[in-house]
């Protein structure tokens, strides 16, 4: 008897337990409730950093990570291991929608440029080279220097024009026709396309890019004709198209620049020459329908190609 009432004593009451588990209670509920008020705090403090006074979630000033990036090296070929190979000539035309990419914006705005602009500033800024000759010579043979590309970008001409201080009576006024962005509708490509046993795939490499301006009537001002500007070097240009975005369209969100799309090959275009004995382009010797006809048939032959490589 003595012993279970010492046992009565020395159990707790029961309010002393529900104190203890209240208490500890509170404490998990503090602790969870500071924790989520600190990850509110960080959330809110990184977007106010990502886009600060600004209500746009996703603009091109917000990707600075486009200016940090590098071309993509090609994958290392050696000569021997290179068993076939086609020299491809191919037109872009930037009429077409596929190809409004690279033709627009036509002035640049948002950190967006057209194609023909960054090769624009590239050539006058020093950064990349310039080849004269682009009609006769596409062998990269003569340099063209700053002073050079921009007495060809904007041509100087004598006109009349109404004097502004005697009207009725004309005078002889200097004009500068600079060739702006909207005046080039279309683009030389020159490319190698061969098969690398090593890795055994077929594979493509850009050699060079030619903008062609579009030439217009002096009198009437309809179109006719496309007049090529220079050549340039495409691995040269790759570390400089590589740090301008582009606008796709329907996607915002996808980042992409010129040196990707391409590498992707994201662009339609029509072949007018191919390596031949003649050394003369298709529309030298096909017309209309038949050339278009022919351009497909070496494109044709290229897959055929590869296709009849290997067994299935």
């Amino acid at each position: 008897m003595y012993s279970s009432l010492h046992e009565k004593r020395e159990q707790p009451g029961t309010a002393k337990v529900v104190f203890r588990e209240v208490i500890t209670f509170i404490r998990i509920f503090v602790f969870f409730g500071l924790l989520f008020l600190f990850t509110q705090a960080c959330a809110q403090t990184q977007t106010a950093t990502r886009y600060p006074e600004s209500h746009v979630m996703i603009s091109p000033e917000s990707h600075g990570a486009t200016l940090q990036r590098k071309a993509v090296p090609y994958p290392y070929v050696r000569e021997a291991d290179v068993m076939w190979a086609k020299r491809i000539w191919r037109t872009i035309d930037l009429r077409e929608k596929m190809n409004h990419p690279y033709y627009y914006p036509e002035t640049p705005h948002n950190g967006l440029m057209s194609l023909f602009d960054i090769v624009k500033e590239a050539v006058l800024t020093g950064q990349a080279t310039a080849f004269d000759n682009p009609a006769m010579d596409d062998e990269f043979k003569v340099k063209m220097n700053a002073e050079a590309v921009a007495a060809l970008l904007q041509s100087k001409e004598l006109v009349e024009v109404e004097d502004p201080y005697n009207p009725g009576t004309y005078i002889l006024d200097t004009v500068v026709n600079e060739v702006m962005s909207s005046d080039v509708m279309a683009w030389w490509v020159k490319e190698d396309w061969f098969f690398d046993k090593q890795r055994s795939v077929m594979d493509v490499r850009i050699v060079g890019i030619c903008p062609l301006m579009q030439k217009k009537d002096p009198n009437s001002g309809d179109p006719i004709g496309m007049k090529p500007l220079f050549w340039c070097y495409f691995p040269q240009l790759r570390p400089i198209l590589v740090k301008h975005e582009i606008y796709l369209g329907q996607n915002n969100g996808q980042r992409l620049t010129y040196d990707d799309i391409f590498q992707k090959r994201f662009f339609g275009s029509y072949i007018h020459k191919e390596s031949n004995v003649y050394d003369r382009p298709i529309p030298e010797y096909l017309k209309g329908l038949d050339a278009l006809l022919e351009s497909e048939s070496v494109k044709e032959g290229i897959m055929n190609f590869e296709s009849d490589l290997w067994h299935y």
